[in-house]
């Protein structure tokens, strides 16, 4: 399998740069298409009525948000016209309540979504909903590139944060292409516990799985000696100068992630590299 349909959806234009040079490479190594959705998100929640609300400000922010989805496409035109790829752009607006609704729909019909990193300066609060609409009600693997990332055609060393959920096997699954193109896959497992089927050998049914298609598979058992499992993860993605990581994302609930946070939160929080992620 190769990604042949690949979407980015893209909501601001200081933000868009690392997703769409990501998503030409990946079309350029997968002779594929690339679909640039650009969307103005109006944040008034005009849906609802509130006091002191008018015709003459819900115009004025619907207005503003059609701006900037043509400032946004037209910003992604000029990309996308020198790079010598299949292409296409839609553009439109939505209210941030109403986003997901259009993300999942182009979604789940893409082998990869891309979008750029939710959580950070002048990060808006539209890319966290953008993510999950494209993980659960799209069905989509998504792509995750930090600000500023090199455009990565494929990835030499990637590290797969194992923990035998059902999360991370999806993810793994829908990474096959980019693992056996790595040259080194490090299957990266926290704590392994001490009891169960696979105490002797954590990793091990894993790593025989991947190998079998052919990637080039290590392992590496660290102990939790940061707080937080993600702390370890991407501190050994460091180290080990690994250009991806792939993970299970949503292991718990998106609220409880939300409130209590959780290691697909901190993921995307501290990320240096490109995240793979699927639900």
């Amino acid at each position: 399998m190769a990604y042949k349909s690949l979407l980015t959806v893209l909501t601001d234009t200081k933000l868009a740069e690392a997703p769409i040079d990501q998503g030409i490479s990946l079309a350029v190594a997968n002779n594929g298409h690339l679909d640039v959705l650009s969307l103005g998100v109006d944040r008034s929640q005009s849906g609802y009525y509130y006091a002191g609300a008018n015709a003459m400000v819900l115009q004025e922010t619907l207005s503003r948000a059609h701006e900037e989805a043509d400032q946004i496409e037209a910003f992604a035109k000029s990309r996308l016209e020198a790079a010598g790829i299949r292409w296409g752009t839609e553009s439109g607006v939505a209210q941030i309540a109403d986003l997901g609704r259009h993300v999942a729909q182009r979604a789940r019909f893409a082998d990869l979504v891309i979008l750029p990193k939710p959580y950070g300066s002048g990060h808006g609060s539209e890319l966290e909903p953008t993510i999950e609409a494209a993980l659960f009600e799209g069905q989509a693997p998504v792509l995750v590139v930090p600000d500023g990332a090199t455009p990565l055609a494929d990835a030499k060393s990637v590290s797969i944060a194992w923990n035998e959920s059902a999360e991370a096997l999806v993810a793994i699954r829908a990474a096959m292409p980019i693992l056996k193109n790595a040259d080194l896959v490090r299957v990266v497992v926290v704590d392994p516990p001490t009891h169960g089927p696979n105490r002797s050998d954590p990793g091990g049914m894993l790593s025989q799985f991947l190998s079998r298609h052919g990637v080039k598979v290590e392992i590496d058992v660290l102990s939790k000696t940061l707080p937080r499992v993600s702390d370890v993860i991407m501190r050994h993605a460091k180290d080990s100068n690994c250009d991806m990581v792939v993970m299970g994302a949503y292991g718990h609930s998106r609220f409880r992630e939300a409130i209590l946070g959780g290691a697909t939160r901190n993921m995307l929080e501290q990320a240096e590299v490109p995240v793979f992620m699927a639900h």
